[in-house]
């Protein structure tokens, strides 16, 4: 569960108490729910909306001082402008990549790249159900992607596409999916003759 917290410009401390809204802080609200329903659709989270002033030391110890303030685990993530959906968006799916494995048979790749194609046709041909992820038309594709396989590789090797998961365990790209393959298609025919 990803925790994210939304202090705003509201709440009171000793004599002091804000009166005025905060436009930064509602749209950052709506900006927070909207991505919540689309973009990161599925992924579990804790929203909460603080009020600053009540709480002031709370995100102050972290780094926030000025509202509206968004964390995302216990981090500061944005503070005193409107928040940036897709730095949003990234931040909530690295988080939730950390404390989740994939399952599943998973291909992340574009259209147009010959590996991808190469990689659709070899998990077809072996009747391997997978779901494809375009990582150019789906920002968050894009951020699972690199969330779980910068921690698996040199962090100075780039990213390329294909990225492939079989049955939950990482596989890497159309090469790797090839030989992978080839070895087990021998395993199944032996064990259906």
């Amino acid at each position: 569960m990803v925790k994210i917290t939304l202090f705003k410009w509201a709440g009171s401390w000793g004599p002091f108490k804000i009166k005025i809204p905060c436009g930064e802080c509602t749209i950052t609200k709506d900006v927070i729910q909207d991505t919540l329903k689309s973009e990161l659709a599925g992924v579990p989270v804790e929203f909460e909306v603080r009020e600053w002033l009540s709480e002031w030391w709370k995100p102050l110890i972290k780094g926030g001082w000025h509202a509206p303030i968004v964390m995302v685990d216990g981090s500061v993530l944005s503070q005193g402008v409107a928040l940036n959906r897709g730095v949003f968006t990234e931040a909530v799916i690295k988080s939730h990549c950390v404390t989740s494995r994939v399952t599943g048979t998973h291909l992340f790749g574009k259209e147009g790249c010959p590996h991808c194609k190469r990689a659709k046709e070899l998990l077809q041909e072996a009747e391997i159900e997978y779901r494809y992820h375009n990582i150019i038309s789906s920002p968050r594709a894009l951020y699972e992607m690199m969330a779980r396989v910068k921690p698996l590789i040199d962090a100075k090797t780039p990213v390329t596409v294909p990225q492939i998961w079989v049955d939950g365990e990482y596989v890497g790209g159309a090469d790797a999916l090839s030989r992978r393959i080839k070895t087990e298609q021998p395993e199944k025919a032996a064990k259906t003759a």
